[in-house]
């Protein structure tokens, strides 16, 4: 047997840290094996999914240094590699389930189903679906459905019983029936959910480990019921603990920074990143710290893996990096600071910007030395020439975070239409709100402009720095976030890869 393994990435943000912590442990456990590691695009949610957040992901993970045998960029025996292209393939087993009565149609309302929800609040019991349409008869099923009234597949789930998931690393799981939902396998515009395409995907790309975060455990039930519905022989399963920050909550962006592609325009290098994240997954033998992927390979054990929540320490991987760039000759080091920062056309833009606003050549690296650092000095004095109360500051600073977080497409156009509507949400001229923007992303009242400039800073350094800013102001209390992200969407999702 081959062992084959994968990473399996959403395209709905910007890609995660945890992205590439799952990444490594798939490739290193499938390397040590001899076998393969596949790269699989998870896009079955239409509403958030963009080309641009795939495009990210894949130059993310191709920066950290990993690579994939087969993939939607490289291509393979068992594509297509994006579950949008899919889509037959899932209606086919949907239908499989149907006809051996191991799913049924769902036609209850989104209405029905949140007077269902509120009814189990108020009762405090768990919300899950109560099963109303499994008995529906098969034949008035296919009516209603020929009939063209909209409906979701749903899996049954025994009433009773227990479900056994064996983890490599934490043994035998048990799951009582009962607490098992009838989850949505296909949903109304005929698109899977997770859970279907999941395990059809894993199955036919002959997938023999499946290695992913923690959060997934609960699922794991769903998805054993679903191989066993096929006839299928499930692949070994690990759960990862999740990455945390220091005081042991999940890591998260509205913490620290989580982007891949932070930690690569900040100026980490990416041997040191991996190396880093190796260490949350294999201790290193006393005064061995620096290692590459190959050492990794050799010494990683899915069984051994600690359990208790491995933490992304920063001030870790500063001194980890430190230690690579002196192992650089001065010749590389100058090499990797300008592929890291000064290509061409970058360069090229940063003088256009800049040239009508200096004097002499000598003004053009103050100018522009805030696109070239990852952390600007910000203190409160700074925003004290702002035309507004201290509270609307820190206020016009979380919801510009928030609000561009949940952009697509992150160009000055985008910056531009977001920060001005803060400025209608507060009832302010932008003119008056401007500065404190310019002060959190260059740290001065006045820079090159803002929208290009925040555009060639790019999504992740303007989270961190509109981060840094609002701590400096003192942050905001728990009942000023709720209360701010009323006006706002901020998407939340911040899960690894799974």
């Amino acid at each position: 047997m081959t062992v084959r393994t994968r990473v399996a990435p959403s395209p709905t943000g910007d890609p995660h840290v945890g992205t590439a912590y799952v990444a490594l442990v798939n490739y290193c456990f499938a390397k040590q094996q001899g076998g393969d590691f596949l790269l699989r695009i998870e896009d079955t949610d239409q509403a958030r999914s963009t080309p641009e957040s795939e495009r990210a992901i894949l130059a993310a993970l191709r920066w950290t240094g990993l690579s994939w045998d087969e993939g939607p960029d490289v291509g393979g025996p068992h594509g297509p590699y994006r579950q949008s292209e899919r889509s037959a393939i899932y209606e086919r087993y949907a239908a499989e389930l149907l006809a051996t009565g191991h799913a049924f149609r769902c036609f209850c309302t989104p209405q029905r189903l949140e007077e269902m929800r509120a009814a189990q609040r108020a009762a405090k019991i768990p919300q899950k679906y109560d099963g109303r349409c499994v008995a529906v008869p098969d034949a008035e099923s296919a009516a209603r459905a020929a009939a063209g009234e909209p409906f979701v597949v749903r899996m049954k789930v025994p009433a009773a019983g227990v479900c056994i998931v064996e983890d490599v690393a934490r043994g035998p799981v048990p799951f009582e029936y009962a607490t098992v939902d009838m989850q949505v396998l296909l949903k109304s515009d005929g698109l899977p959910t997770y859970h279907l395409a999941n395990v059809v995907d894993d199955h036919l790309m002959e997938v023999t480990h499946v290695i992913r975060g923690e959060e997934w455990m609960s699922s794991a039930p769903k998805h054993l019921l679903l191989y066993s519905y096929f006839g299928w022989t499930p692949p070994v399963l690990m759960h990862l603990p999740l990455l945390r920050n220091p005081d042991k909550s999940k890591l998260s962006k509205r913490k620290n920074p989580t982007g891949i592609l932070f930690y690569e325009r900040m100026g980490y290098l990416p041997e040191a990143l991996l190396n880093f994240l190796g260490l949350l997954l294999a201790a290193a033998p006393e005064g061995q710290e620096m290692f590459g992927l190959p050492a990794l390979i050799e010494r990683l054990d899915l069984a051994k893996i600690s359990l208790g929540g491995p933490v992304f320490d920063i001030a870790k991987l500063d001194w980890l990096n430190g230690q690579y760039l002196r192992h650089l000759t001065p010749a590389e080091l100058i090499d990797r600071t300008a592929s890291w920062g000064f290509d061409r056309a970058r360069i090229d833009r940063i003088a256009e910007l800049a040239q009508s606003r200096v004097e002499r050549l000598s003004d053009l690296v103050p100018t522009a030395a805030f696109l070239f650092a990852g952390r600007v000095a910000v203190t409160p004095e700074a925003f004290a020439g702002a035309k507004l109360a201290e509270l609307d500051v820190r206020k016009a600073l979380a919801l510009a975070m928030w609000r561009l977080d949940t952009q697509a497409v992150f160009d000055k156009t985008t910056v531009e239409v977001v920060l001005k509507s803060v400025g209608e949400t507060l009832g302010t001229k932008f003119r008056d709100l401007s500065r404190v923007y310019y002060v959190a992303m260059t740290g001065s009242p006045t820079s090159l402009p803002l929208f290009d400039s925040m555009e060639l800073l790019g999504r992740d350094l303007c989270r961190e720095r509109f981060r840094v800013a609002l701590d400096v102001l003192g942050g905001m209390s728990a009942k000023e976030q709720k209360e701010w992200q009323r006006s706002t969407s901020p998407d939340e999702s911040d899960g690894a890869a799974a």
